[in-house]
């Protein structure tokens, strides 16, 4: 019975802290930028601060997705290319990399890429270009 407590409370903990969301959501810039992890996810607000320093944006989309438009300044590598890991060979791996993608899900992948091939600092957009242009549509509303 002890071990089914523990078991359960453990479970409860991993799925409470995995629902809980973007972590570094209330962070600063200067807080995210002081991580000592490699692969960092950042919200929109913390990417546009990001992007103006020093570093390559990364648009890892497909050329269909690029044509409906990019984050300005962005370099394009098509994740699904056979070759991404031999393109991303041409970036300084001492710089920050700040990747995106439609939503998230690739931009993830390909950080994990950046690191495996000895990226020191890689951020990644939150939610996408799809968050980047909501974030950017109310601004103009607002």
């Amino acid at each position: 019975m002890k071990k089914i407590i523990v078991v359960f409370s453990s479970v409860l903990l991993m799925s409470l802290y995995a629902c809980s969301g973007n972590s570094n959501a209330n962070a600063t810039t200067q807080e995210v930028i002081q991580q000592e992890e490699i692969i960092v996810d950042v919200t929109v607000n913390q990417f546009k601060d990001l992007i103006a320093t020093e570093g390559t944006v990364l648009d890892v989309r497909t050329p269909e997705e690029w044509a409906e438009g990019t984050i300005p300044n962005a370099e394009k590598m098509n994740y699904h290319d056979d070759d991404f890991a031999t393109q991303i060979e041409r970036l300084d791996k001492t710089k920050p990399v700040f990747v995106y993608c439609k939503r998230g899900g690739r931009s993830a992948s390909a950080a994990e890429i950046l690191k495996e091939n000895g990226f020191t600092k890689v951020y990644n957009l939150d939610g996408g270009i799809t968050a980047w242009t909501e974030a950017r549509s109310e601004e103009h509303t607002s």
